[in-house]
């Protein structure tokens, strides 16, 4: 496991990948593509309630941020596929987390404010159930745009919303897959299921802006 030292809050406003996280090379797995159409499907929904009813619920507080971040979901989530080089089932893992919040908190949406941070924390707490050899917070905070503190507090708020009910069957991992399997149909193409085990331009900024009270004001920008 890697350690690597804090960024600097200063460095996390303009975030680039250092020489010692050069990424391997790697073609984005279409699974990331369906994951992330169906994830801004899903936030632009969700946008426009939260218009109309000025409400998007306190369960998820913790993940928000004041304005929406500058990267778009899909290049986050490329963005955490190249350099964490997490299995492609960690992200279907995360999205099953994420998919847990929503019926067991249905009075707090998935929003544009708090959909990164849900992302980057679902998908590191999926990567360290499911891949023998994982990077640890930092790395993946530095990767993420948020600092190495805001992200161990984020991991923990994700483990007690889902009372740390983290374990996902291989009957539910199925019929997610199946389900995306469906929604790529939709959007064309096919999708290749991963197994549940254990050509992109870099992203050298990552422009977020400070986060509510509820979360530390300098991390995610």
């Amino acid at each position: 496991m890697l350690t690597v030292a804090e960024t600097p809050a200063a460095q996390l406003r303009h975030l680039e990948p250092s020489q010692d996280i050069e990424p391997p090379s790697t073609t984005t797995p279409r699974v990331l593509t369906i994951l992330s159409y169906v994830l801004e499907k899903l936030v632009t929904r969700n946008d426009k309630l939260v218009l109309d009813t000025t409400r998007a619920g306190n369960s998820l507080s913790a993940f928000h941020g004041v304005r929406a971040p500058g990267i778009s979901l899909s290049n986050y989530m490329e963005r955490i596929y190249k350099y964490t080089s997490c299995s492609p089932s960690c992200f279907v893992v995360g999205f099953v987390y994420i998919d847990r919040l929503v019926h067991k908190y249905p009075d707090s949406l998935v929003v544009s404010l708090n959909v990164h941070r849900l992302l980057v924390t679902s998908v590191m707490v999926a990567s360290k159930i499911l891949d023998d050899v994982h990077y640890n917070n930092a790395f993946f905070a530095r990767v993420g745009g948020v600092s190495n503190a805001e992200l161990n507090k984020l991991e923990l708020e994700l483990l007690f919303l889902l009372d740390f009910g983290v374990s996902v069957s291989s009957r539910v991992f199925e019929s997610y897959c199946q389900h995306l399997e469906k929604e790529m149909l939709c959007y064309g193409g096919a999708v290749e299921r991963p197994p549940l085990m254990n050509t992109i331009d870099d992203v050298t900024e990552i422009s977020v802006e400070d986060t509510q009270i509820s979360s530390p004001s300098h991390a995610f920008d």
